[in-house]
């Protein structure tokens, strides 16, 4: 099928909420891939950057949206603009520094040079060769319609459609972001962001962020060999699980919280404080789960850290880890600073354990997506179905208590199919699904 012809598909045939079955080729087809890239990346709001990488005017940070390439700088009023890296000319970039600080963006190839807006400043041969004809103003660099941040954390959409960056969030992205964000008195991204790729479907990695029905097997090794007191939260009982389900796909899903004296302290201290109940509330206070901001924006609260599941065809992800710390701590308690980045950088990371472990899973299960005759038999995601209810309290998200479940995994991709049906954003919203109550 193309993807001329994936473009009227309902893509809930693929994803059926109501037998917990998913069809394989989603997790490789080439060409729904490519829709991905139009219906998701390019229409939902992408994590960008933390703002305290880019504090003064000219300090820019290299992102992507899908497959497109964007600057992320501070231009001179102060404000954040997301443009396109492609020179208008003959699309070569304009900037080639993964991070850094620029008065200017000068194509290498002939020497358009744009500002930090991206307006296009500078031509070579603008009166000799262009005549003066060439409009200037039409000519600069694409700027995302939207640039928003929510507690410092920087999000854009390509979209002119997209709602607004507090709308799209809603309660459960708010809590999401909070989960990380609460974390200190000056939470900030640590310089150097690494970067590693995976031989799977993205979605498989975005899955696994709330699947903790792995994690005895798979991550034995880790449990035994970090010395580290947070791994405890990976050993301690399961079996009380708190799933809070957010529209558009946003989803945290994990260990309850229980605010007793055995908890590893990395995760009692920051939520005593009165800034963490006020922004988490009832509900967001029972999780001690993973946020996943939908599409690929996964909030690590074990471990202060933000990984970003970058596609890269339909057989590969680059994932790009940011490590959060309180800045605070650097001069009150540096013990405690550099120990909270050498756990982040011994947890995930390509010199951590959980993600060369998560890794051999999620390629060989995409592996498992592609074969002939294995793509006929769909993936089951039925786990606990029918045994849980969703429940809705004044003041908070809809959220599920009980045992280990596949509750998020599987709204996270009937909102894809959501997602993927529409054809524009105002289709996306007159029906994309509603938060689902009563048994699930």
């Amino acid at each position: 099928m193309t993807i001329a012809e994936l473009r009227g598909t309902d893509f809930h045939q693929l994803v059926d909420w109501n037998a917990g079955l998913i069809d394989r080729k989603i997790f490789s087809d080439e060409e729904i891939y490519r829709l991905e890239l139009e219906r998701i990346f390019a229409r939902t709001w992408n994590f960008m950057c933390h703002e305290s990488q880019i504090p003064n005017v000219g300090d820019f940070f290299l992102n992507y949206i899908g497959e497109d390439r964007v600057i992320v700088v501070r231009d001179k009023e102060g404000g954040i603009q997301v443009l396109l890296n492609t020179c208008r000319h003959r699309g070569n970039a304009v900037c080639r520094a993964e991070e850094g600080h620029a008065t200017s963006f000068m194509c290498t190839y002939h020497g358009w040079t744009y500002d930090l807006k991206g307006k296009l400043v500078g031509v070579p041969g603008f009166k000799d060769y262009y005549h003066e004809d060439l409009d200037r103003e039409a000519w600069g660099l694409v700027a995302a319609p939207h640039v928003d941040s929510y507690k410092g954390f920087v999000f854009a959409s390509l979209d002119p459609e997209a709602p607004d960056f507090d709308d799209f969030l809603g309660d459960v992205g708010r809590i999401g972001i909070s989960m990380i964000a609460e974390r200190g008195e000056d939470v900030r991204i640590v310089g150097g962001v690494e970067k590693y790729t995976v031989g799977c479907n993205w979605k498989f990695s975005v899955d696994n962020v709330y699947d903790w029905y792995h994690v005895r097997l798979t991550h034995a090794s880790a449990i035994i060999a970090r010395p580290v007191r947070y791994m405890q939260g990976l050993g301690q009982d399961l079996s009380q699980m708190t799933s809070i389900l957010g529209e558009w796909g946003h989803t945290i899903g994990g260990p309850s919280y229980v605010d007793t004296p055995e908890m590893p302290n990395q995760h009692r201290w920051w939520r005593e404080r009165p800034e963490t109940k006020h922004a988490l509330g009832p509900v967001g206070m029972r999780s001690n789960g993973h946020p996943n901001i939908f599409p690929n924006t996964w909030m690590v609260t074990t471990n202060n850290q933000l990984l970003l599941r970058h596609p890269r065809g339909p057989l590969k992800t680059e994932v790009w880890c940011f490590t959060l710390v309180d800045r605070s701590l650097l001069e009150k308690e540096p013990q405690r600073y550099y120990a909270a980045v050498r756990s982040a950088s011994q947890g995930n990371g390509p010199g951590g354990m959980f993600e060369q472990e998560d890794g051999e899973n999620w390629a060989q299960s995409t592996v498992g997506t592609t074969g002939t005759h294995a793509r006929k038999f769909p993936l089951n995601f039925a786990m606990d179905k029918g045994h849980n209810e969703v429940v809705s309290e004044e003041g908070g998200p809809p959220y599920i208590e009980g045992k280990i479940n596949e509750h998020p995994q599987l709204w996270t991709w009937h909102c894809w199919a959501d997602w993927m049906s529409a054809d524009s954003w105002s289709e996306l919203k007159a029906n994309h699904a509603a938060v689902p109550i009563g048994v699930i």
